[in-house]
């Protein structure tokens, strides 16, 4: 092994920067003289270079496929442990459900149940999100000689909607829960406490005049109440979520903003009625 002297390793090191220097413009000058050569030269190394990392990459892609099967094999693994957690609790859930279903059959047989009659209903599109005097209404095709009329229930595949406030002749409008206009009688499942649902024109209506001494809690199950007769009873509305500004709003399970079709309910009610319902005083005759 060659020893070198301190003066001639450091005066290497100092002259190391330049050569690189010198050699980085040789090459400049070289490319720009003749760049056909350059060419070659660059091809004849890639060429050469080519097998050899052609067959470098074979190993390291065998390793990044095992990687990736092995990172999905740990996932399935995951992914199977939380299905069974989740098809155990959906077998204690179905033993529940059978449970009071059959408790619930021998009650209404003692109590000589009749149950409510199935509600009529239609399918209407969603043909504009065109509120006309609401903030927050949809308009549907309801095609010719139809059967919709004022107070219907509106519903989709998850929940409520909203009701029919206007009816032409092959349309209708549905005022949205979400409308400043709107007030939804509704029940918190949890306590059974009645509140007013009110729309404030967001994506979450707020709750107000709930009982003293109830306070709705975070994630209480939303349903409609009968009050006054206006809507039916347990219409799945929402959840209940409290917003950072300390409001009890209501989370609805209906998708308000991917509506296409909409289904009506006629539920027989009398609480909503069109104005030519109405009954108004006979004017009395001047004597």
């Amino acid at each position: 092994m060659i020893r070198l002297s301190i003066p001639l390793r450091q005066a290497l090191a100092r002259l190391s920067l330049p050569v690189l220097i010198a050699a980085a413009f040789g090459t400049m000058l070289l490319g720009k003289a003749d760049a056909l050569l350059v060419d070659r030269a660059r091809m004849a190394l890639a060429d050469a270079l080519a097998p050899i990392w052609g067959a470098l990459q074979e190993p390291v892609g065998a390793v990044r496929g095992a990687v990736r099967e092995g990172q999905h094999l740990l996932a399935l693994r995951e992914e199977n442990a939380l299905l069974r957690e989740e098809n155990e609790r959906l077998r204690r859930w179905q033993a529940t459900a059978l449970a009071l279903e059959a408790e619930n059959a021998l009650l209404r047989r003692q109590l000589a149940w009749v149950p409510d009659p199935a509600p009529a209903f239609r399918t209407a599109r969603v043909v504009a999100d065109a509120g006309g005097t609401y903030a927050r209404a949809v308009l549907l095709a309801a095609g010719p000689n139809h059967s919709v009329r004022k107070g219907q229930i509106a519903l989709d595949e998850r929940g409520f909607v909203g009701r029919v406030t206007e009816v032409g002749s092959r349309s209708a409008r549905v005022l949205l829960a979400t409308d400043i206009n709107s007030r939804i009688p509704i029940v918190l499942e949890g306590s059974r406490a009645r509140a007013i649902m009110v729309g404030n024109n967001a994506a979450r209506p707020r709750l107000q005049h709930w009982p003293e001494g109830v306070v709705p809690r975070e994630g209480d199950r939303v349903v409609t109440s009968a009050e006054a007769n206006a809507f039916p009873a347990g219409l799945p509305v929402g959840v209940v979520r409290w917003s950072e500004s300390g409001a009890a709003e209501v989370e609805l399970f209906a998708q308000l903003d991917r509506l296409d079709v909409l289904r009506l309910f006629d539920f027989g009610l009398s609480g909503i009625l069109p104005p030519e319902a109405v009954a108004r005083p006979e004017p009395r005759p001047r004597r």
